[in-house]
């Protein structure tokens, strides 16, 4: 019997949001060609000609019928849904706070109407940090509200930005998530003519990686042992090169961190997703993180399959797939917990 699956990676571009896409005429925005509407959203993404200039977007990405349907196409009880990279990050400072209260409530009142079904991630004006502590104690009264999503580039300065203190405070007061999930990427110039592969598979898991590090080194987490941060795809390189990390900050003559406890202990504090795609890469995760702070995830609506939209919610996606014949690996015990019981105790629910 297949196990139900609670789902904590998992996105929708809000109607709000749309919107706001389809009104720019510069990076990030959907763009109408012939074949179908493009979203354009990484960096230099459009001067790409390997790219096509972008994805296709569809309903997928954000009409609710079409989350509830992949849903129940793979066995997924339950969804911890996040606004998708860029968030907010391009909206001028000014109008940012305003619109990341519109942008949470929709979403609240998305999760709210969906009987047990959604859960969600908001979204901050990182442009604006002296504002998000108030954001996300208002977030924090939201019932069907679990954290919010943060990009591991931060407002450009990395997540170690002194300004980013009292977020830290906040969200570990209130007991929410930060997802911290990457956009920008890293290496850009190492892999031209490589499409999005190079990318979403280096770029990303190195960019999350690097911003992770710095924080654990400028003693975020020693200050705050209790904020929960969830690191996507795995924790990007971090589980392998934990050890490496470990040995060059205890050896580096020319800088002492200060910390009272080498940077594999506050990578142990960390929840992470379980998107590794095969059994190697999650059996490394398994050997590292608590077991209690591993969580199933999707990353749908993207790596799409290559099929016609009129199929398409009656079709299986890869990375659901990929992501459960590597936790099939893993003995059933433990194939419980990641699938869904340390969900259900992450978040206080129970399946619906």
């Amino acid at each position: 019997m297949p196990l139900p699956l609670i789902d904590v990676h998992t996105h929708m571009y809000l109607p709000r949001y749309v919107a706001l896409l389809r009104a720019r005429s510069k990076v990030p925005r959907i763009v109408s060609r012939k074949g179908g509407d493009r979203l354009i959203i990484l960096p230099d993404e459009e001067a790409d000609q390997s790219t096509s200039a972008g994805r296709p977007i569809g309903g997928e990405f954000h009409v609710v019928d079409r989350k509830l349907a992949f849903m129940d196409h793979h066995g997924i009880a339950i969804s911890v849904v996040s606004s998708a990279n860029p968030w907010i990050d391009f909206v001028e400072p000014g109008e940012a706070p305003a619109l990341a209260a519109q942008l949470n409530d929709d979403l609240e009142e998305i999760c709210a109407a969906s009987n047990g079904r959604l859960l969600g991630f908001g979204v901050l004006a990182l442009q604006r940090p002296e504002t998000c502590a108030a954001e996300l104690k208002r977030l924090a009264r939201h019932p069907h509200m679990r954290g919010v999503i943060i990009g591991s580039a931060g407002r450009g300065k990395g997540l170690d930005d002194p300004g980013f203190e009292p977020i830290w405070r906040a969200a570990e007061e209130t007991g929410l998530f930060v997802f911290i999930h990457p956009h920008y990427g890293i290496g850009h110039g190492l892999f031209p003519d490589t499409g999005h592969a190079m990318m979403l598979a280096l770029g990303f898991t190195f960019e999350t990686s690097i911003a992770v590090a710095l924080l654990i080194l400028r003693g975020t987490l020693e200050r705050h042992p209790g904020l929960k941060l969830l690191i996507a795809h795995a924790g990007g390189t971090l589980p392998y090169l934990a050890g490496r990390l470990d040995s060059c900050v205890k050896n580096d003559i020319s800088k002492n961190f200060g910390l009272p406890r080498p940077p594999s202990h506050y990578l142990r504090q960390c929840w992470y997703d379980s998107i590794a795609y095969h059994p190697p890469a999650l059996a490394a995760l398994e050997a590292f993180a608590d077991p209690a702070k591993i969580l199933f995830g999707t990353d749908h609506p993207f790596f799409r399959p290559h099929v016609g939209d009129d199929v398409l919610d009656r079709t299986t996606w890869p990375s659901p797939e990929e992501n459960l014949q590597a936790l099939s690996a893993l003995e059933s015990g433990r194939q419980k917990a990641i699938a869904y019981g340390n969900g259900l105790a992450a978040f206080g629910v129970e399946l619906p």
